[in-house]
């Protein structure tokens, strides 16, 4: 059983404006985590040139295309669910086709083709431009399957079609891939190995949407602190680069930089870092300008140093608190949110304690917290026996639960009786009469709507809270509107 709080986007259908002249319609749903969703925009974006507009009905649908997830197998489940519930509408719409893109496609490749004969159409991350191409063969009665994995593609000479926008944030894709092969996970294996997109073609996307009404953009990676262009090539390939390639580099805190300098009253946030790779440089970034908001998404899995060993996740605890001392010294007040997984391979009573008195060390503001579910190919799943019982992992995640809730609330509480900015995104979930926004502490804070609307910056009096959410009273724009 897998369990968290402030739970990440799933099963999201997503529809962009039409083009008039376009004749068919894709229906397409993406899973797991903000990468995919915004890989999703970039699928969109080479379809409608292909003429098709999204379409929120899947009965109507000529094309339908699930961006999945590989990180847990609850993940895969819910989608092997909408695929039999797809297949089910195909028999009644013979005409309609179905594709998986995304981390499943790459991992079970021919298996959904051949054995299983569920879809008509595989893509891997790195293969979205070819899906002309296997369109084309799928209309000509093939199967069509593309996984092969890119040295190069960053999909930067894509522009997104922003799908299900609000209009006011949006997220920006700087790096794909990854290198750091932690033992639980299986992206190195679907999303291949690191490399960086163009430092200026994510200047030119930052100024497109500051000119299209956005407000925040988040800056995507599986980890965007290895950010490092230097011309094109992979990020371990840098040691071969000539010394000029070297000394005009431009690493992660230079791109926030370059970001927050281009438009000065644009929130900037990022996701994910890694402890490992976060240098003391993007923290001081951070504080140096005031657009880039104060919250860290620093995942940590486990408290406990022989366990982290197990993970291959290259650093210590001890590290890992210097790291956040760094960060509360040089932002005092930054929000900090983790992810952990309970129950990873040989975890005993002391590694959880381990990981219970990191997050007293911490006290999080919020985070995703999961049981242990091993992945066919990884590390883990090759070489460590899953021994921890379903029960043991199943308390040890509730007693994580409770403690991060105790936190939350203690966080959220810090800020009764303050005035904080908030950008409004919607109406509340609860209240038509309410805004709802966030503020640069990634907390949901919610007021009532009086004269302002959806893009404002809001300085709003904080009088009251719950565990994950600020309520207020307007009390005027912000100096960033």
């Amino acid at each position: 059983m897998e369990k968290t709080i402030d739970e990440k986007k799933q099963g999201e259908t997503l529809v962009i404006p039409s083009k008039a002249e376009n004749n068919k319609k894709l229906f397409i749903e993406s899973y797991g985590c903000s990468m995919n969703f915004s890989d999703s925009e970039i699928v969109a974006s080479i379809l409608q040139n292909e003429g098709f507009n999204t379409t929120p009905h899947l009965e109507e649908a000529d094309l339908v295309l699930v961006n999945t997830c590989s990180i847990r197998d609850k993940a895969e489940q819910t989608v092997r669910k909408r695929l039999e519930k797809y297949n089910a509408v195909k028999k009644i719409n013979p005409k309609m086709k179905v594709g998986v893109l995304g981390c499943m496609a790459e991992r079970l490749k021919s298996k959904f083709l051949e054995e299983e004969k569920i879809v008509d159409l595989v893509v891997g991350p790195d293969a979205y431009k070819d899906l002309p191409n296997l369109i084309s063969e799928i209309e000509e009665g093939r199967d069509a399957i593309n996984v092969i994995l890119s040295k190069e593609e960053t999909y930067g000479d894509i522009s997104p079609v922003r799908l299900n926008s609000n209009g006011v944030t949006a997220f920006v894709s700087i790096t794909r891939g990854c290198d750091n092969m932690c033992t639980f996970c299986v992206v190195p294996f679907t999303r291949g190995r690191e490399r960086s997109r163009d430092p200026q073609s994510i200047i030119e996307e930052v100024n497109d949407l500051w000119a299209k009404g956005y407000k925040e953009i988040t800056l995507l990676g599986q980890n965007v602190d290895s950010y490092l262009w230097y011309g094109g090539g992979l990020k371990k390939d840098f040691d071969k680069a000539s010394d000029i390639q070297k000394a005009t580099a431009t690493d992660f805190a230079k791109l926030l930089q370059l970001c927050a300098e281009a438009q000065p009253k644009m929130r900037i946030r990022f996701s994910t870092s890694n402890p490992q790779d976060m240098h003391i440089d993007v923290i001081k970034t951070m504080a140096k300008y005031d657009n880039i908001c104060n919250h860290i998404h620093l995942p940590v899995q486990s408290g406990s140093d022989r366990i982290l060993k197990a993970m291959n996740r290259l650093h210590t605890r001890q590290e890992y608190f210097t790291l956040i001392d760094n960060i509360r010294e040089i932002i005092p007040g930054c929000a900090i949110s983790q992810d952990m997984i309970a129950g990873f391979p040989t975890e005993t009573e002391e590694d959880h304690k381990d990981t219970l008195s990191l997050m007293e060390y911490v006290k999080y503001n919020f985070g995703y917290m999961f049981t242990y579910s091993e992945r066919p190919g990884t590390l883990a799943e090759r070489k460590l026996e899953d021994d921890v019982p379903e029960e043991v992992k199943s308390r040890r995640l509730a007693e994580i639960i409770e403690l991060q809730l105790k936190h939350s609330e203690y966080r959220t509480k810090q800020f009764l009786n303050t005035t904080v900015e908030v950008l409004i995104e919607k109406e509340s979930k609860k209240s038509n009469q309410h805004w709802s926004g966030r503020t640069p502490h990634n907390i949901v804070c919610v007021f009532p709507k009086g004269q302002f609307k959806v893009g404002d910056f809001v300085n709003v009096n904080v009088t009251d809270c719950t565990k994950a959410t600020l309520i207020g009273e307007a009390i005027g724009l912000s100096k960033n509107n």
